[in-house]
Order: structure tokens, then sequence, then C-alpha cells
């Protein structure tokens, strides 16, 4: 009987879950195009990124494909989409870098102006970066 009672236990949470990944609002990712949308962006944001002399010494190493699908995935995860980001938290993944403010500042401007490129509005912009913001925390490494 407890054996029971818990598989009933399990089941429940599992249909927990599933339908609140149901009523999960993904009205942003579906803002930034879906997953090809997001693709498209960050192809953008990495092309201008090398192209920035401020971001260059950051991203010139990167390998590219591997990058392009870590940031989608993420921004995904990050805008209600149904991807699960399964790459390297940001403070590890940053650690080996001197990071200012002032480099994770520009970083957002080269976002912005990729966003601007794809004609994503302004206000679902600041959408996304309202839910980007706080990994600042876990990038700026530097006073």
């Amino acid at each position: 009987m407890r054996l029971t009672t818990i598989a009933r236990a399990v089941l429940l949470a599992a249909g927990l879950c599933a339908a609140a990944q149901a009523n999960a609002d993904d009205s942003l990712y579906q803002a930034f195009g879906g997953r090809s949308g997001l693709v498209k962006l960050s192809d953008d944001f990495l092309a201008r990124l090398l192209a920035d002399a401020r971001m260059k010494r950051f991203f010139k190493d990167v390998e590219h494909e591997q990058f392009t699908e870590r940031l989608v995935k993420q921004l995904c995860e990050v805008s209600g989409g149904p991807c699960k980001y399964d790459g390297p938290d940001m403070k590890k993944a940053h650690a080996g870098f001197d990071i200012a403010k002032s480099d994770f500042n520009a970083l957002v401007e080269v976002l912005q102006d990729s966003m601007d490129a794809q004609g994503i509005a302004f206000r679902t912009q600041n959408r996304m970066l309202a839910r980007l913001a706080p990994m600042h925390r876990e990038i700026v490494n530097v006073p």
C-alpha cells in the first residue's frame, strides 16, 4: 500500500509539473521569433562582438557553433521557451577573464544593436534585458 501511495504522489507531482509548464508564459520567446529568431539574433550578436574593439578580446577564441548553441539555449530558457540551458554556470564560464562592469555594459550595448538590427521592439528588448541583468553579479569579476 505504501508503494502505491508513493507512486500516486510521483504521478501527481509529474502532472503538476507538466501543467505548470503548459501554463508557462512563453510570450517573450515568441516575440523573439522562437528558436529560429534566437539563432539569427545569436549569429548576429557574435559577429558584432567579434567586430567590436571592446569585446573582441573576450570572444576571438570561442568556438562559434558551441557559443551560439549555448547562447540560444540560454536565451530560450530565460525568455520562457522550451529549452534548458545545460552549459556552465555564468561564474564558472567567466572565471578566466577579467570582466569589469564597463565590459558588461559594452556587451549589453552590442546586444541591443543586434536586437535593433533584428527589428525587435524596444519594449521586448527591455523585457529580455531585465531577465538577463541579474547575471552581471556572476559575470563581472573585477572592480
